[in-house]
């Protein structure tokens, strides 16, 4: 009996956002996003410097600052959009792939 070797998955494709929101659902959603990954970039500066009493908390804080950037068009944005009464339609495709 011959056995049949499945190749291992290289690529994934998650469909995070689709759909039609108020201004203020979409703020909500785009907020929350952006607040995750800038948690996430603040909890792994703090590992990498945790622990260590001569590390001089020296980090590139440069992704963070443009998230918070981001953070900021988009509430501008949002307050556009919800001052001329308009929906939105909002779509976000992570693509994932593994590299050697």
């Amino acid at each position: 009996m011959e056995s049949i070797v499945k190749e291992p998955k290289t690529t994934q494709k998650i469909n995070l956002i689709d759909g039609h929101f108020t201004s203020s659902e979409a703020a909500d959603i785009i907020n929350s996003v952006l607040n995750v990954k800038i948690n996430f970039h603040k909890l792994n500066r703090l590992s990498i410097t945790e622990g260590n009493a001569t590390d001089t908390c020296e980090y590139d804080s440069g992704r963070i600052d443009e998230l918070l950037h981001e953070q900021i068009k988009a509430k501008e944005f949002f307050a556009q959009a919800r001052l001329q009464g308009k929906k939105l339609k909002m779509s976000s495709t992570i693509h994932i792939s593994v590299e050697d």
